[in-house]
C-alpha cells in the first residue's frame, strides 16, 4: 500500500469520478445508495469476485433506536438510551460526537433502507443482547449476513451503483494540499488502472486479516482463529499512516467467544442470555456468560486446549431454529443431546462430580437469590433442564474496531486535528465506538458504524462536491 504524490505530468487518470468508495461490503454499499440518492456518480471497487466482507460473514444484526419496527413490537427506546448504553459499555472512551450522531441515526437510516431500498429488517426480540436496555437489533429474516449482503446488492444495482470487482487498491495519489486526487487498482491479469475521484472514501474495514498487525496491536488475539474475511488487511491504517492520519483505539476488537468449531459457524449469544452456560473441560464454569461475548472470546482461549461446551436445554434449541446458522451446526452433527448430567458428562469427556457441582449451585443460586463469583445471578425460570443440548465452541477474533479518526460526519482527520479536504471513512476503516479493547465491545457495534456512518458519509459527499 502505498502513497504517491501527486504530478500531473506524471500520472494520468483513465477516469475522473465524483466519488470512488473502496470497499463493496454493508459500508460501502450503504454509503453508494445515500450518495447516489443525491444524485452523485459513483464507483466502488471490490477486491473480490463477489462482494461479501466481513458482513456476509456475520449475523447481519443492526442496532438503532426508536424504529417503527420496535414501535410495532411495543418496545420504548430513543436515542438518549442507546447514546448511554453504547458509551457505558466502552467505558466513555470513544468520541461522543460520533457516538450521538450514530445513535441520532440509527433508527432513522434502518428505515430509509427497509422503506427505500426494501431490505426486509424485522426486529429480533425474546431476550436482550449484553449491554442493550432495550430490544433495538435489526435483522433480515434468515438472520445472516448473507442475506444482509444480498439485500444490499439487490439494491444497489436497482439504484444504478457501478462495482468493479477484482480490483485491489494499491495506490492513492495525493497532491500538495493533502486532496486525494485519484487512486490506481490491479486488476487479475497483472494490469494497473488509474481512478480519479473528487472525493475517497474508504470502507475496506479493519486489519483482522493482517497477521503482523494483528500481533502488533491484539498480542492476545495472536494465535486465535479469525473469523473475518481475509481481505480485511489494513489497508486504510497504512494509507493514514502515510497520509499522517489522526488513527485511535487500534487495540479494539470484536471477539467472539462462541464459535462453533468444527464446523467454524457462529453460535448466536442468545444462549447464553436466555440461560445457557459454558463449561471447560474440566465441566466447569469460568466466567460470567452475561459479560458480553467479545471479551468472552479471549476467557474461552484461556482455557484448556481454547474450547469450552455450550450448554443449554429444549427451550434454547427451539429459539436458536430461527438461526441458520444454527440449522447448519445440526446439519454437521455438532449439537449433541444428553437426557442427564451423568450422561451428558460421560458423552463429553467431563468431570461428573464438577459438572453436577456446576448445576447444584445454579439452583442454590436460583432459590437463595445473590450472584455467583463471576457475578452472575440465575432466574428459576432460565434454568436449564433435561434434555440438554451442548455444542463444543472456542473464541475467535471477528474484526477490529480502531482505525482512522474521524469526525461526526465521517471526515477524516490529520494528526493536528484538522480534516483533509476530500477524504471519507466508516465502517471498519474509521475508528468505532468500542473503546480501546475487547471489553467495550457492544453487540452490533461494527455493523452499526457499517452502516448508520456508511449513510452520513455517503450524504456528506455532496457538500464535499460542492464547496
Amino acid at each position: 500500500m502505498s502513497v504517491i504524490a501527486y504530478n500531473p505530468d506524471r500520472y494520468e487518470f483513465e477516469l475522473t469520478m465524483p466519488l470512488l468508495i473502496i470497499g463493496a461490503g454493508a459500508c460501502g454499499l450503504v454509503a453508494a445508495l445515500a450518495a447516489r440518492e443525491q444524485g452523485i456518480e459513483l464507483a466502488i471497487l471490490e477486491r473480490d469476485s463477489m462482494p461479501r466482507g466481513s458482513t456476509f460473514m456475520s449475523s447481519g444484526f443492526v442496532p438503532a433506536a426508536n424504529t417503527r419496527f420496535q414501535r410495532e413490537a411495543d418496545v420504548i427506546d430513543d436515542a438518549d438510551l442507546m447514546d448511554s448504553d453504547i458509551q457505558d459499555k466502552n467505558h466513555h472512551e470513544s468520541d461522543p460526537l460520533v457516538v450521538r450522531a450514530l445513535a441520532d441515526n440509527s433508527g432513522p437510516v434502518i428505515e430509509w433502507l427497509a422503506d427505500k431500498h426494501h431490505i426486509p429488517f424485522e426486529l429480533v426480540q425474546g431476550f436482550l443482547y449484553p449491554g442493550h436496555s432495550r430490544m433495538r437489533m435489526h435483522c433480515t429474516p434468515r438472520r445472516t449476513g448473507e442475506e444482509l449482503m444480498g439485500s444490499l446488492l439487490n439494491a444497489a444495482e436497482a439504484a444504478g451503483v457501478d462495482i468493479v470487482t477484482q480490483a485491489t487498491v494499491t495506490d492513492l495519489y495525493v497532491d500538495d494540499n493533502q486532496r486525494i486526487r485519484g487512486i490506481a487498482y490491479k486488476q487479475p491479469d497483472g494490469s494497473v488502472e488509474r481512478l480519479g475521484c473528487d472525493v475517497l472514501l474508504l470502507a475496506c474495514n479493519g486489519y483482522g486479516g493482517n497477521r503482523d498487525l494483528v500481533k502488533e496491536y491484539l498480542p492476545a488475539m495472536t494465535g486465535a482463529l479469525y473469523y473475518g474475511h481475509e481481505g480485511n488487511q489494513g489497508e486504510a491504517i497504512l494509507w493514514g499512516e502515510k497520509l499522517g492520519a489522526s488513527l485511535k483505539d487500534l487495540s479494539a476488537y470484536q471477539g467472539h467467544g462462541s464459535l462453533a468449531d468444527p464446523p467454524q459457524t457462529l453460535v448466536s449469544w442468545a444462549v447464553m442470555m436466555q440461560g445457557g452456560i459454558q463449561v471447560n473441560q474440566n465441566g466447569q464454569r469460568f466466567s460470567n456468560e452475561h459479560g458480553g461475548y467479545s471479551e468472552q472470546a479471549a476467557k474461552v482461549l484461556a482455557q484448556p486446549n481454547g474450547y469450552v461446551w455450550n450448554l443449554f436445554d429444549e427451550r434454547i434449541h427451539k429459539h436458536l431454529l430461527d438461526f441458520e446458522d444454527y440449522q447448519n451446526a445440526l446439519e454437521t452433527k455438532s449439537v449433541k443431546q444428553f437426557d442427564s448430567i451423568e450422561a451428558m458428562a460421560d458423552g463429553l469427556k467431563l468431570s461428573a462430580e464438577h459438572l453436577q457441582a456446576t448445576f447444584d449451585e445454579m439452583h442454590l443460586l436460583s432459590t437463595q437469590g445473590g450472584t455467583d463469583t463471576f457475578g452472575r445471578s440465575f432466574e428459576a425460570d432460565l434454568l436449564i433442564k433435561p434434555p440438554y443440548y451442548a455444542i463444543r465452541v472456542t473464541g475467535a477474533l471477528f474484526h477490529t474496531q480502531g482505525g482512522l479518526e474521524i469526525t461526526p460526519e465521517g471526515r477524516v482527520l490529520k494528526q493536528d486535528g484538522s480534516v483533509f479536504p476530500n477524504l471519507l471513512a466508516a465502517g471498519g476503516a474509521a475508528r468505532g465506538v468500542s473503546g480501546s479493547n475487547d471489553s467495550g465491545y457492544l453487540s452490533g457495534n461494527g455493523l452499526l458504524h457499517a452502516v448508520v456512518m456508511g449513510a452520513i458519509a455517503g450524504r456528506t459527499v455532496k457538500t464535499l462536491t460542492t464547496s
